[in-house]
């Protein structure tokens, strides 16, 4: 196999509606773009993925009771400065926070992972600015 340099690859656009999907489900698909596995020239040490746009996140579904049982955490550094919202809160204050919290622990965590994440653009409406990249 040959060895795939950085010049060598191409990057294409995604769209993907995620009205009605998964979270889970979804988040893999789009992991698996991010990193290029779906590309024959993968290679572990390259950023190989495309571009992904995705919208209607505010419309995504979590499967069973998750919607009100699971919790999402963050702590803000300081002694008793762990806060909690369960995935109702979050969906209100900022919808498109469930995928991209999704999608990054399912990416590698270092610098590689952190190229992939900016290559994801999430919009919770339908509305987005990356219109000219596709063609209707």
């Amino acid at each position: 196999m040959k060895n795939i340099k950085p010049k060598d690859i191409t990057r294409k656009w995604h769209l993907i509606d995620a009205k009605d999907e998964v979270l889970g489900r979804l988040s893999t698909k789009i992991a698996t773009i991010l990193m290029g596995k779906n590309k024959p020239y993968y290679t572990p040490h390259l950023d190989c993925g495309d571009n992904i746009v995705v919208i209607n996140t505010s419309k995504i579904k979590l499967s069973g009771k998750k919607e009100n049982q699971k919790i999402y955490y963050h702590h803000s550094g300081y002694p008793g400065g762990l806060k909690s919202k369960t995935a109702a809160e979050v969906r209100k204050q900022k919808p498109q926070e469930l995928l991209r919290h999704s999608v990054v622990g399912m990416l590698p965590k270092n610098k590689i992972g952190k190229e992939m994440m900016r290559k994801l653009f999430i919009y919770p409406e339908k509305e987005h600015a990356y219109k000219d990249k596709f063609k209707q």
